[in-house]
Parts: structure tokens; C-alpha cells; sequence
């Protein structure tokens, strides 16, 4: 089975490609699902980060987003605490789901941090979902109905586009002028015939 890892900016539409791959037959793991799950659900994430910000981090079995949030943003130390926990926990969660989709050629692992993560050097192949700064931010004010200066904050704490693009081995065009799906078959297609 071939892995591939799947990422792209705000507002460029990994997850309309997630939802073509699964109707494509390929199972998607999205990370960031996944790692919201994680932290209410681990022990081990639970236990380690209550040891470094305090057991009020977590109100009737949850994750405190906010306070978490206002913990790690702004604070690099701390983001790089959480993510050194958070993250080799979802990399393994996603190697025990990979192992049960026994029935496709394929497993996909979404991420918009893909390669921020180093999730990127476990697949064996890489896909940017890209599309121009503008559509992405009119798609983003429109879904997530917030200011432009919001979204455009937003994509500048991501990797820029250019380097996502030249990090990828494959790169998805959603443009509003270039059809999806033709590009999603034709990738598949493409790894089909490779030998990785």
C-alpha cells in the first residue's frame, strides 16, 4: 500500500480532495480531526501536557481549547511542547489506522501541517492542494465568516505556497478553472503505474 500525504494552505481545498479520494475508494485520515480526539482521549497526551500547564487545562474530561490555545499561541516553547507531544501520538494513531485499510492500494494522511509536522517523511509520496492567495482567502472569509486581515494572518503563520509547492511531489491545482476530479484520477492513476 502506498501512503500519501496530503496537505495545502487555508482555503485551498485538501478537504474537497479528501471527500474525492474516499469517493475514489482511498481511505483518508485527517489529522486534525484526529488530533482534536486525541488530546480528550489519551491518557498519555492527557498526562503530559496537565504536567506542563496544570490540571485546569482540562474541565470535565476535555481539552480547554481556549486556555490551550492561549497557551501555545504566541508562546514557541509551549507550541513546541505541545506539538513534540501531540504530534508522535497522531504519527502513531495514523500507522495502527493505516494498518486496518488492508482492502485499497492506497491510505491517505491529510495535514495542513504536513511537513511542519515531519509527518511528510513517514508517506511515500506528497501532494500540495494549491490554489491563488485570493481565492483562498475569499473562500476562507466566506466559510469561517471572518475578516480578510484574519484569513491573511492565517496563511502567513503557514508554510508559503511556493515552498508547499516545491516541497511536493505532486501538486493539485484549485483554481475555480482547473477541474478536480480529472486531477485526482490522474494522480492515482500516475501512482498506480509508479513502484514505490
Amino acid at each position: 500500500m502506498k501512503i500519501i500525504g496530503l496537505t495545502g494552505g487555508i482555503g485551498s481545498g485538501k478537504s474537497t480532495v479528501s471527500r474525492l479520494l474516499e469517493i475514489m475508494g482511498v481511505p483518508v485520515y485527517v489529522a486534525d480531526t484526529e488530533s482534536k480526539k486525541l488530546v480528550n482521549t489519551s491518557p498519555l497526551i492527557r498526562e503530559q501536557l496537565i504536567a506542563a500547564f496544570g490540571s485546569q487545562l482540562y474541565k470535565n474530561g476535555e481539552l480547554d481549547k481556549a486556555m490551550f490555545a492561549s497557551l501555545i499561541f504566541g508562546n514557541k516553547e509551549n507550541l513546541r511542547y505541545a506539538n513534540s507531544v501531540i504530534h508522535p501520538a497522531v504519527l502513531n494513531d495514523f500507522r495502527q489506522w493505516a494498518e486496518r485499510q488492508t482492502q485499497s492500494s492506497f491510505a491517505v494522511i491529510e495535514s495542513a501541517i504536513l511537513f511542519d509536522s515531519g509527518f511528510n517523511k513517514t508517506v511515500d509520496v506528497t501532494v500540495n492542494v494549491s490554489a491563488p492567495s485570493e481565492i483562498r482567502i475569499r473562500r476562507v472569509e466566506k466559510r469561517d465568516r471572518v475578516s480578510r486581515e484574519t484569513v491573511q494572518a492565517r496563511i502567513n503563520s503557514q508554510i508559503p505556497e511556493e515552498a508547499r509547492n516545491r516541497l511536493s511531489d505532486y501538486v493539485i491545482l484549485n483554481d475555480e478553472a482547473s477541474a478536480l476530479i480529472p486531477q485526482v484520477e490522474n494522480l492515482l492513476n500516475v501512482l498506480n503505474m509508479q513502484k514505490i
